[in-house]
């Protein structure tokens, strides 16, 4: 990995400016910190905790990626474009991100090792390339980086708020009004460890959503989320009283009848972190989802409006 360099602004944890500048865990920042790789003015920064003044640059050699223990395989995939520095995916449904306990074949990962010859080392040995990510339910684009400046790029732009993602969602019940825009903070349950929930000391969470049409006992929404926490639209809509149709975890257990989650990564538009152009991806729907649209519609064979024009939904 090539070295990356940051500024200090003088108010910041090592860690902390770390772990955002490199688009890493804070505790991925620490164990840099602590394997002598960020250094200044010519000396090795040991402590997670230290606060460098305002215009001091730090250069972080990013530890070598250990051989990967994740296994290759030929896992057929749906490229929706790609370039030297990045590609975009159409994720299925079922298909987990990345390896953790009891998912440890059948990921994205592991498709991508087979099918790509460089990755991103960023995310580590287990989430190569991975700059967002997608619950396993949940079908359509999602990000890889073929290198680290594309990696760094794309984050920042995450963070910074201007990659804007849209969503499908089909939700229980009819919606009253046009749009909405949610604003509750999300953590973990108290009550199952498992979930996440609207939470008071969770962390801030914005959602966007914009009715398309109401259906039989149910409503399509174009969804666009300003952060990404886990489960953020499942538990925003249920928070709502209108959870996603066909949600396992959040859902209604007698609601409309649905053969999967209800929610499609439709779009993503982004800056290509090397040409500047802005660019813009699109997943089809799934067959299965765009079969239980067919059956929930009122005016089934009535042209379908599938998106709202990107920035519209402010």
């Amino acid at each position: 990995m090539s070295p990356i360099t940051l500024t200090a602004p003088g108010n910041k944890r090592l860690d902390l400016l770390i772990a955002e500048g490199c688009a890493i865990t804070r505790s991925q920042a620490a164990r840099w910190i602590e394997a002598g790789v960020c250094m200044a003015n010519g000396r090795a920064l040991s402590k997670a905790g230290e606060i460098l003044k305002a215009g001091v640059a730090i250069e972080i050699t990013p530890p070598q990626a250990k051989d990967l223990s994740v296994c290759k395989e030929d896992i057929p995939l749906q490229f929706l474009y790609q370039d030297a520095d990045l590609a975009a995916i159409n994720k299925p449904c079922g298909m987990v991100v990345h390896p953790a306990n009891g998912n440890e074949s059948g990921t994205l990962v592991n498709a991508l090792l087979f099918a790509l010859d460089d990755l991103s080392g960023i995310g580590g040995v287990r989430r190569p390339g991975i700059v967002h990510r997608l619950d396993k339910d949940t079908s359509g684009v999602i990000l890889i980086a073929k290198n680290d400046a594309a990696h760094l790029s794309l984050s920042r732009q995450l963070k910074d708020h201007t990659m804007e993602k849209h969503y499908l969602a089909v939700v229980e019940g009819n919606l009253k009004e046009p749009r909405g825009r949610i604003d509750l903070p999300i953590g973990r349950s108290e009550r199952d460890r498992k979930k996440m929930a609207v939470t008071r000391d969770g962390r801030s969470a914005q959602t966007e959503w914009v009715l398309l049409e109401n259906m039989r006992d149910s409503a399509l929404i174009d969804v666009r989320i300003l952060t990404g926490r886990t489960h953020q639209i499942r538990v925003h809509m249920q928070s709502i009283g209108h959870p996603v149709a066909g949600d396992p975890i959040y859902g209604l257990r007698n609601g409309v009848r649905v053969p999967r989650l209800m929610l499609h990564a439709h779009t993503l538009a982004f800056t290509h972190p090397r040409t500047g152009d802005r660019l813009r991806v699109e997943a089809p729907l799934p067959p299965p989802f765009e079969a239980a649209l067919r059956k929930l519609r009122l005016e089934p064979d009535r042209p379908l409006t599938l998106e709202v024009p990107l920035g519209k939904t402010d």
